[in-house]
């Protein structure tokens, strides 16, 4: 077979083909928590740029530079929101406590993008259920996805 047509690939062309992060559209509100864990993702990524950087690494160089853009990007545009003082209605930052209309009891913490995590009970501001839940009071019965679901606490966290 003749090597004429055929594409050496070293992986020194990742660093052209790697896409950009896409970044959100929706403002990008924060909790402290939230901003922390930016400052760490830029702490991480700066690390394993110079990393990639000392060992000549194309690749990871592209990766780190990548998420570097990110997690600055996001940086530049967090919205630090204080925490709320008042648990008399949903707002980003609390903590509810939902009841599904199947029986299921949810607890989740209303947060920034960059932060949720729905296993670990951290849902986005922009979520289908944070959306139906703003602005409710405990009681208050909501469509969600998949069916409705009762307010049933609401709760400031320390």
């Amino acid at each position: 077979m003749s090597r004429a047509f055929v594409k050496e690939n070293d992986g020194e062309d990742f660093a052209e083909d790697l896409p950009e992060r896409p970044v959100s559209t929706h403002p990008n509100l924060v909790t402290p928590r939230g901003l922390d864990l930016i400052e760490a993702e830029l702490a991480t990524h700066r690390q394993a740029l110079a990393a990639a950087q000392a060992a000549g690494d194309r690749t990871a160089i592209a990766r780190a530079s990548r998420e570097l853009r990110y997690w600055t990007a996001r940086r530049t545009t967090a919205h630090l929101v204080e925490p709320p003082t008042d648990a008399s209605t949903v707002c980003f930052g609390v903590t509810v406590a939902v009841e599904r209309d199947d029986g299921r009891r949810q607890t989740f913490r209303i947060v920034g993008e960059d932060e949720a995590d729905p296993s670990a009970g951290l849902i986005s501001w922009i979520s289908p259920l944070a959306q139906a839940l703003n602005g409710k009071e405990p009681g208050d019965v909501v469509s969600v996805p998949g069916g409705e679901a009762e307010l049933l606490e609401i709760r400031l966290d320390d």
